[in-house]
């Protein structure tokens, strides 16, 4: 597991390790059961504080995206398969949402923005 760490983002930290994590989940990249690097491990890997990957692990394991076992460490939680497609459905509306802002930013009706909508739909189902 390779995890890239910006100093320049105006993301925190553990924000970043947390979103390429469950990156790595939702591409299948981590499968269900798969052990995680242990905090401290994963910490000095990536040369960073140890409370600031137990933080990114918390939230993982609270969003459902892996489990803690006390003295074992961090597995990829299993029977998630409806959670990642929520999320990956989220990613799609979000993505939908950006397209509707910026086509209302230049004055398309509803009727334009279904319009092409279809059209992309149609372009993106020819061979």
């Amino acid at each position: 597991m390779e995890l890239i760490i910006s100093n320049s983002s105006s993301a925190p930290i553990y924000e970043q390790i947390t979103s390429q994590i469950k990156g790595l989940i939702l591409t299948g990249e981590l499968t269900q059961g798969e052990q995680l690097p242990s905090i401290r491990a994963l910490a000095n890997s990536l040369r960073v504080s140890a409370i600031t990957t137990k933080r990114a692990y918390a939230d993982l394991e609270a969003a459902g995206f892996i489990e803690t076992v006390q003295g074992k460490g961090s597995f990829v939680a299993g029977g998630n398969a409806e959670l990642i497609r929520e999320e990956q459905l989220r990613h799609v509306e979000g993505y939908l949402g950006q397209a509707i802002d910026a086509g209302r930013s230049l004055g398309l009706t509803d009727a334009e923005l279904t319009e092409m909508f279809e059209f992309a739909l149609e372009e993106g189902a020819q061979p």
